[in-house]
């Protein structure tokens, strides 16, 4: 059941319950002599995507003279280093993250089925992971393995490859993913009791994915599961966990917001996204929020008509570049909460070259020396994996870059070079038109100064192992499906087409009357002519709130979508960068 309104709170309550973790005892005697506030450290992670190598990426921090510094930071054993620090500075302690540990990850994790980054978290001391949109990419039975270990085959890949694989230590929480029977997926709460100079004080958890959770993958991966909305059943749990004893109410959830601030990453400025509806629905007794999926990092004090208090929100970016520092502190006589502070810590790493030039470590954030335990245990997988990363595919012309964050939700160059290849590949089969989604380009695909471009570079870009799809649409459906990333119904979203096509588009029309123009080889698309169109699997699916391509006919699946980009880069001896404007805005 997708619970709608609050209308249907009782019949949700009654079926979560069922699916809570066993809570904890707790002795609610103060010890004699306590009047210190009692302090509790929640340390927090979110999107880490089986970063296990350092992912070459800085974090930007505004110095005090106003200039940018670029801090190179990420990387499994760097991470574990911090963590390590953090458990030392709060003796009470509980490490927690806020889903997409897993799924579109490095190569060393991912041909590995993530069974690395498991291991990794696991000796990182993870305790409780909101289960993300990604968690779910290889389908549910597959994330069940993640959990309870075991090697049986759920995926085109052989589990078990370099070890047995024993499963998740820490739990997955997901209070809103419900199976056809009522019952959640994973539990909806966990528990966490401290032995403190106050006596036992508890710290509850409800841990749950974002609701649209089905527009963001493949139907076949979540089939016999829904997706509740999150504020309501967040509402629901809070009350059940302060009668089990809970002294605090922490939820970790995969939906985010996003900031003004680029170069402060405990910065708060402008907060705005999808969390901010949530967070303003609830009904109180919340007090902290740990929330991922945008990748941005932020820790906010957020104030809710509801809450007399205001609610602490962080989100610590992505690729374990950062950590959140959270600190509850309790009173020793009523274990309320009576302060929380937050502040991310960047996990600074190793120096790399980047295409600006050499990115330095540098004393304007903390060093960690890499975990020797977690770097051998990364190493294994690193070496084993090095000659497919380092195998050449081509050269390119340039960069193609992904889209910048004003134009994330556009194409750009490589959105364009994926499309054509897409189109290059699925030619023999009759396609005409291709069309790739921005969001699943995760990120630019820069070569070597000869040009170059490794097997690693490719699977940085395409991690899903998608197929492609071709399938028959008419004109009027085309338009349609364009028209979806461009209305105000969900997030939006440009088609990156393949180079016979174009369009302009005005965002100031009324949405669903956006697109100006389109054209096929120069000449108008007939609304009710039929065309073949290729897009991969996740698309055809209906997958990024593009329904339209779930009413196209005659689909035939054709191979994978990062082997047609890799044979569109063989084919020529330099595959030049598209630099041409497929889809122009023209107002609005």
């Amino acid at each position: 059941m997708i619970l709608q309104t609050k209308r249907g709170l009782p019949l949700l309550i009654a079926s979560l319950l069922a699916a809570c973790a066993t809570p904890q005892g707790s002795d609610r005697t103060p010890r004699s002599g306590a009047a210190a506030p009692v302090s509790v450290g929640i340390i927090a992670i979110n999107d880490f995507h089986g970063a296990l190598e350092p992912p070459k990426q800085a974090v930007n921090i505004r110095g005090a003279d106003g200039s940018i510094t670029g801090v190179p930071a990420g990387g499994a054993a760097w991470l574990a280093s911090a963590v390590d620090q953090l458990k030392t500075k709060h003796p009470n302690n509980v490490v927690v993250a806020a889903g997409d540990l897993t799924g579109a990850s490095q190569l060393a994790s991912s041909l590995y089925l993530d069974e690395p980054a498991v291991g990794a978290l696991n000796r990182i001391g993870l305790e409780f992971n909101a289960v993300g949109n990604h968690e779910f990419d290889r389908g549910w039975s597959e994330l069940l393995r993640l959990q309870n270990g075991g090697c049986e085959k759920h995926t085109r890949r052989q589990p078990c490859r370099l070890e047995q694989f024993a499963g998740a230590n820490y739990k997955y929480l997901a209070a809103s993913t419900r199976k056809e029977d009522g019952s959640t997926l994973f539990p909806a709460t966990g528990l966490k009791t401290f032995n403190t100079s106050a006596g036992e004080i508890a710290v509850g958890f409800i841990g749950l994915s974002l609701r649209t959770v089905p527009a963001l993958v493949s139907p076949e991966a979540l089939k016999g599961l829904s997706f509740a909305d999150e504020a309501a059943t967040i509402n629901a749990l809070v009350p059940r966990l302060r009668a089990e004893g809970a002294d605090a109410v922490v939820v970790l959830i995969h939906q985010g917001g996003k900031t003004e601030a680029t170069e402060d990453p405990s910065g708060c400025e402008g907060l705005a996204g999808d969390i901010v509806p949530i967070l303003d629905s609830l009904e109180g007794g919340v007090d902290v929020v740990v929330s991922g999926h945008t990748h941005w990092a932020y820790t906010c004090e957020y104030r809710t008509s509801a809450s007399a208090k205001p609610i602490l929100l962080t989100s610590a970016g992505v690729y374990g570049k950062l950590v959140t520092d959270i600190t509850l502190s309790f009173d020793p006589a009523t274990h309320a909460v009576i302060g929380k502070k937050a502040q991310n810590v960047i996990v600074q790493s190793q120096p790399y070259d980047a295409g600006r030039g050499r990115i330095e470590n540098t004393d304007l954030a903390p060093r960690f020396a890499p975990k020797p335990s977690v770097a051998t245990y990364v190493k294994r997988y690193a070496d084993d994996v090095a000659g497919e990363i380092s195998r050449p595919v081509g050269k390119l012309s340039g960069p193609a870059p992904k889209s910048d964050s004003s134009e994330s939700w556009t194409g750009g160059p490589l959105g364009n070079l994926i499309a054509d290849s897409q189109l290059g590949a699925t030619k023999a089969l009759g396609a005409q038109i291709a069309f790739t989604n921005p969001f699943g380009v995760r990120t630019s695909l820069t070569p070597a100064p000869d040009g170059s471009v490794t097997f690693g570079q490719l699977y940085a870009v395409q991690p899903f192992n998608n197929e492609l799809v071709v399938q028959t649409m008419t004109g009027a459906q085309i338009r349609a499906a364009i028209e979806e990333g461009l209305d105000d119904a969900d997030v939006k979203q440009v088609l990156a087409p393949s180079a016979n096509l174009r369009f302009s588009f005005d965002m100031g029309r009324p949405s669903g009357q956006r697109l100006v123009s389109l054209t096929l080889d120069g000449k108008p698309l007939d609304p009710r002519a039929t065309y073949r169109v290729t897009t991969n699997n996740f698309l055809s699916e209906g997958g990024d709130f593009f329904a339209e391509f779930t009413k196209a006919t005659d689909k035939v699946r054709a191979g994978l979508d990062i082997d047609a980009l890799e044979a569109w880069l063989t084919a020529v001896p330099v595959r030049k960068v598209p630099d041409e404007k497929r889809a122009v805005q023209i107002g609005g």
